[in-house]
């Protein structure tokens, strides 16, 4: 399997485990982490949970070269970036989150980094947008220039630049975001867990009230994205290990 659950006392460590393929992400992974947040949302036991990679790569995002699957009932794009749920979801990014994978780290609730850690959305080296979410999410956690920034450079942010933005919750030394995070998560589970879940639902509502129009606007630049002939160039140029030619049409 593709995605690997360990229960810790209350907390839910769901670890996407596709190291060969840099952790991106395929339709069994969908699968795997649509059915590990339902568990998670649905067991009264489970008060937080953890989601993570694996050795030095938290995610490389959608696997260009087989697709991510469809959107899922509950947790739409990868299982997890239209969900609606009501207890927190803590990222523990050892190594790069990049694509998808930063656009399942924008869905989490808090994050943990690795100093050696980074953060990019390169679609546009692909000829490709942030169709997961990081067209809007990115704006939100981060100031409006270095949302920017990401979006148009597809380069990394830094773990260390992340956190002094206030986009990282907890810095710590390599491979230590597991055991800062179960930390983090047993500090939320020392409290009621209704009081937890009534405020994240409050800050998630008023946080995300113009949702509908912002996937609305995704969308139209995603058509407007796939259907030029860079898409087309930027995709193959990857799958063939070389340098894109653009064409700007």
């Amino acid at each position: 399997m593709s995605v690997d659950l360990e229960r810790a006392d209350r907390t839910l460590i769901i670890r996407m485990n596709r190291p060969h393929k840099r952790n991106a992400i395929d339709a069994e992974m969908t699968a795997g982490l649509d059915s590990a947040l339902n568990t998670f949302e649905d067991d009264p036991d489970l008060w937080v949970a953890v989601l993570t990679g694996t050795g030095d790569i938290f995610s490389a995002g959608t696997d260009l070269a087989a697709g991510s699957g469809g959107r899922t009932g509950r947790g739409g794009e990868y299982g997890v970036i239209r969900r609606t749920r009501r207890k927190p979801l803590i990222a523990a990014v050892e190594g790069r989150a990049l694509g998808g994978g930063m656009e399942l780290v924008l869905a989490c609730d808090l994050v943990v980094a690795a100093r050696t850690a980074a953060f990019g959305l390169p679609e546009p080296r692909r000829g490709v947008i942030a169709t997961c979410g990081g067209l809007f999410r990115t704006q939100r956690a981060l100031p409006l220039n270095i949302a920017k920034e990401l979006l148009l450079t597809g380069e990394p942010l830094p773990a260390e630049r992340a956190w002094q933005l206030g986009f990282v919750n907890r810095l710590t030394d390599e491979g230590e975001t597991i055991p800062a995070a179960l930390e983090l998560a047993t500090r939320i589970a020392l409290n009621a867990p209704v009081s937890v879940r009534e405020s994240l639902v409050a800050l998630e509502t008023m946080n995300s009230a113009d949702d509908a129009e912002a996937w609305q606007v995704t969308e139209a630049a995603m058509a407007a994205t796939l259907s030029s002939a860079d898409t087309a160039e930027g995709i193959s140029a990857f799958l063939e290990r070389r340098t894109p030619r653009w064409s700007g049409k």
